[in-house]
């Protein structure tokens, strides 16, 4: 899954590195708002900072729901960078259904690395 190519490209912009990873996607849908909703490490710091967290999130699901279902596509992707390490990540795919027969697709992810003028 963590397939590798580098390459190096010395044009007018100067010099960039190139990397190319192979993994995998995972098509779903998600209510659009519903992704300001996230857990971090110190909401389980203790009983109450779960609960302010709780709150935090049940007000968020209220704002999705008074504005109504509107469902978004997104694409989950993983792969393995270049020293071992998961990377995942989301794509936003768009209002419409993807044109894709599966929910489980592959990915190729290309990471340009340059320096600016």
């Amino acid at each position: 899954m963590g397939e590798e190519r580098r390459s190096q490209d010395t044009g007018n912009s100067g010099e960039k590195k190139l990397a190319i990873f192979q993994g995998e996607a995972r098509i779903g849908e998600v209510m659009q708002g519903i992704q300001a909703i996230q857990l971090k490490p110190e909401d389980f710091s203790s009983p109450v900072a779960l609960q302010m967290a709780l709150s935090r999130i049940y007000d968020a699901v209220l704002k999705v729901l008074e504005t109504g279902p509107k469902k978004r596509y997104i694409a989950e992707v993983r792969f393995t960078d270049s020293i071992g390490n998961n990377v995942v990540f989301a794509v936003d795919l768009g209002e419409s259904p993807p044109p894709f027969s599966r929910d489980k697709v592959k990915a190729r992810i290309m990471v340009e690395i340059y320096e600016e003028d």
